[in-house]
């Protein structure tokens, strides 16, 4: 779930030889073709020679796409309550052709980032559950899924705060990120992880990492998700400045993708303090089974 660290991940991930991280592409198709966001190179979108290259190999260039046909498509199978059917269903009837008109946006999609960059591995941020368990469909044990997971009341801390999006266009629908309620967030958390843990169960190649975990032990946890990830050699330690975030190209995502050069690495833990009892508490009650299976 947002919120979670995963942006500081995927941007490390990028880094290494081999490997592309192309940000949130699941809010490419609104945030970049219809909106004109900035990439994470600080150009609009339409601006970005990087994007122009991808969209001229993948559809012969973005005008080519129908936007507006795109998103209703999105809205006909990208959605949590389409789960169910995703994760047991048939692979025929109406969900099922949906699903296969739009994982083949994101098999062109991906096919033209490798060739562009000339990486081997995308490194997709999107962390929408339904998203994984439509391309689950077309790639299989090829799609191999990083799970970041937060303890709950940090993540409700943090999805309370309001925070402007430095990459919002004068035609962004969203100025600033979005915020949740204590208990909804609690409710997301819930279902994004149970539907993540139901992928790893249906045969998904899954790596689980606690923000926790990676924020404590930077090297050994980044060592153990490059070789989830299929980097054969010893990747450079994060502490001892052996990375540093070169400008990039995501599409969406948290401010943090703007940010370039030395890495540094520390817990946030302020919401021990910040975070209003009755909001504690409440995200606590509403987690309980899940938040003891990750070990909070």
């Amino acid at each position: 779930m947002g919120r979670s660290g995963s942006t500081l991940i995927e941007r490390l991930l990028g880094e290494l030889p081999g490997f592309c991280s192309v940000g949130e592409t699941v809010h490419l198709w609104r945030r970049g073709l219809v909106e004109d966001e900035r990439c994470g190179c600080g150009q609009p979108f339409s601006d970005c020679g990087f994007w122009a290259d991808v969209g001229k190999e993948a559809f012969g260039g973005w005008h080519r796409l129908d936007a507006a046909q795109v998103l209703r498509l999105k809205d006909g199978v990208d959605r949590t309550r389409f789960l169910p059917v995703l994760l047991n269903g048939a692979r025929e009837g109406l969900l099922a052709s949906r699903c296969e008109r739009y994982t083949e946006l994101y098999h062109r999609l991906y096919s033209a980032v490798s060739l562009v960059s000339g990486a081997h591995v995308i490194v997709d941020a999107s962390k929408h559950a339904s998203l994984a368990a439509c391309l689950r469909w077309r790639y299989g044990a090829r799609m191999r899924l990083l799970h970041v997971v937060r303890d709950p009341r940090a993540v409700a801390h943090s999805w309370a705060r309001r925070v402007a999006r430095p990459d919002a266009s004068p035609l962004s629908s969203e100025p600033e990120m979005a915020r949740y309620s204590a208990g909804r967030a609690a409710v997301h958390w819930m279902a994004q992880n149970a539907c993540l843990d139901a992928l790893a169960e249906r045969g998904t190649p899954t790596l689980r990492v606690r923000y926790e975990d990676f924020v404590a032990d930077p090297d050994g946890e980044f060592a153990r998700i490059a070789e989830f990830a299929g980097y054969t050699a010893l990747p450079p330690d994060v502490t001892g400045g052996g990375l540093e975030l070169s400008p990039g190209h995501a599409v969406s995502g948290n401010p943090m993708r703007f940010t370039d050069g030395p890495v540094g690495v520390r817990a946030d833990h302020g919401w021990h303090e910040a975070m209003p009892p009755w909001r504690r508490r409440l995200v606590a009650a509403v987690t309980t089974p899940s938040r003891r299976r990750y070990g909070y």
